[in-house]
């Protein structure tokens, strides 16, 4: 998995690269402008860029740097570029004033190079010309926004327009060095106004802006430059990006003589009806997720009048009713247990959960709480119950995790990693926070985030779907936090699978797609014949 860091973190990686491992600063620099061409190359599919033209506008920082190199690179393929010095030249410094005279030395022996010093000089220019690639070196991860939407200065706030504008009104594609300028690289805040890239080439390592608050929508296609900064200057790594790599690790395949009670046991408490509604589907598809997942026994306690309903959805599975007893007793016998999905918020459903959560039998489990659990866990005080669970992952999103930590929603979206993160300091639970990205965080462990899937999941269901994956994975032996993660990925792709077929996609097919998913990960599928994950 790829590490995600905070803009402070990269800051002492970079320092650490240059004065402990005595990589010099024109070297990073030099790999930079590189990685970046080799983007280039990739994403316009040539390796001469003759007949190829670049604006290219540049900062008096290091980003500026990275793009005084880049210019050098794409002159030496034959490309014509215009390079416009947002600021005055007297203000650069060290290795970037040698990238910038490097530049001009070029200038005199090649005519189709251009060089400006001020926006001024350059529009009477550029309003003449056309180009295929517009390179942003303007800011890099060093920009602080003192709140969200904070409005630039020129010449910087000039800069960004005129690449946007020039975005907007031709066919030329944006691509940002580091990051888009004007987006904050911790907490993925925008500026007014800031780049909308369509490819973003950072450096070294990935960014935490990049997938919160207005990261997404800036940053376009991600790429990262490798410049020589090693990882262990950033471990242990605090937050990790997850990845198909790390799913496939945590899926244990079966043995060739094994039975179904080896295969992960999983216990579910989900469904209800009352004379106004049923939510039997909830059960049906976690259940049917457990299944595609690889779970070897599934069981599924409810209202006893719904066995019927189950067992022609999913016949595979052991129905009980919802006395206390019966329930302790399957627990005793479960690998994983999965409370809520259906549940009720009825008076009788939290009375339902508070006694399953003071039971020995059940908390001693590994225990997944999830949609009407949680709303009965903030009804009966978190405080009481959870100190009671041994090992316990709760799945909410972010309107179920504002009424289980009293916070905004708003508040916990502007930062979903912090927010999990004080959770689980407080509870020692582990907690997997949906949304974009899902943010799955345990004591002592580096926050994962998942960003696989697409807004196809956004469909009634979806999370009922996620929690028997998660229970699967668990049962046949994942640690519940990286079963998390794992099933996270899983689901996301499967949404995928779905939605290649459809425009709508319900949660039923996404079960249907959870097997596709899974068989994705191997280069061979007959590596995993049917069932036997």
């Amino acid at each position: 998995m790829l590490p995600v860091v905070t803009a402070p973190e990269m800051q002492r990686a970079d320092k650490a690269a240059i004065e402990q491992l005595h990589i010099a600063e024109n070297r990073l620099m030099e790999l930079a402008g590189r990685e970046c061409l080799r983007v280039i190359k990739e994403t316009l599919e040539r390796d001469s860029f003759a007949g190829c033209s670049f604006l290219v506008v540049c900062g008096k920082g290091n980003n500026g740097g990275d793009g005084f190199v880049l210019a050098r690179h794409l002159l030496n393929l034959e490309a014509s570029v215009d390079l416009v010095l947002l600021y005055p030249e007297s203000v650069l410094q060290g290795v970037n004033r040698e990238g910038f005279a490097i530049l001009e030395a070029y200038r005199t022996h090649q005519d189709n190079l251009r060089i400006f010093t001020s926006l001024d000089e350059a529009l009477p220019f550029l309003e003449e010309s056309r180009y295929t690639v517009l390179i942003d070196a303007m800011t890099g991860t060093g920009l602080r926004l003192g709140k969200p939407g904070m409005a630039l200065a020129s010449p910087l706030a000039d800069g960004i327009k005129l690449i946007n504008t020039l975005h907007e009104e031709t066919d030329a594609i944006t691509i940002a060095l580091d990051i888009p300028s004007g987006l904050e690289a911790s907490t993925g805040f925008a500026a007014n106004p800031t780049i909308e890239a369509d490819v973003t080439v950072t450096m070294a390592f990935l960014k935490r802006g990049f997938y919160l608050n207005d990261g997404p929508d800036c940053c376009g296609e991600l790429h990262v430059a490798d410049i020589s900064i090693p990882r262990f200057l950033v471990e242990p790594s605090s937050c990790l990006l997850v990845d198909q790599e790390f799913a496939a690790e945590q899926l244990i395949l079966r043995e060739t003589r094994s039975a179904k009670h080896t295969n992960g046991k999983v216990l579910i408490i989900a469904g209800s009806q009352t004379e106004q509604s049923s939510m039997v589907g909830a059960a049906i598809l976690c259940a049917k997720a457990a299944l595609n997942s690889g779970a070897g026994y599934v069981c599924i306690s409810l209202p006893i009048s719904l066995a019927n309903t189950i067992h022609l959805a999913v016949p595979e599975v052991v129905v009980i009713g919802r006395d206390v007893a019966s329930i302790a007793e399957k627990a005793r016998w479960a690998d994983v247990i999965l409370i809520g999905c259906g549940l009720g918020r009825d008076q009788n459903s939290i009375n339902l959960v508070r006694e399953l959560l003071e039971c020995a039998d059940i908390n001693e489990k590994k225990l997944i709480l999830d949609a009407d659990a949680l709303y009965a866990l903030s009804s009966i005080g978190r405080t009481d119950a959870l100190p009671r669970c041994k090992e316990v992952l709760l799945t909410p999103h972010y309107g179920e995790f504002s009424r289980l930590c009293n916070i905004p929603i708003e508040d916990i979206a502007a930062d979903p990693i912090e927010a999990a993160q004080q959770f689980v300091r407080e509870y020692g639970v582990t907690v997997l926070l949906k949304g974009n990205p899902t943010v799955i965080a345990a004591k002592n462990e580096p926050v994962l985030l998942n960003t696989s899937g697409t807004e196809a999941l956004a469909t009634a269901g979806s999370g009922d779907v996620l929690s028997g994956m998660i229970a699967a994975l668990a049962a046949k032996g994942a640690d519940l936090f990286y079963a998390a993660a794992a099933a996270a990925w899983f689901h996301g792709r499967a949404g995928d699978l779905a939605s290649d077929v459809a425009s709508l996609v319900s949660s039923g097919m996404v079960v249907d797609t959870i097997q596709q998913a899974i068989e994705e990960i191997f280069k061979k599928e007959e590596a995993i014949p049917a069932k036997t994950f």
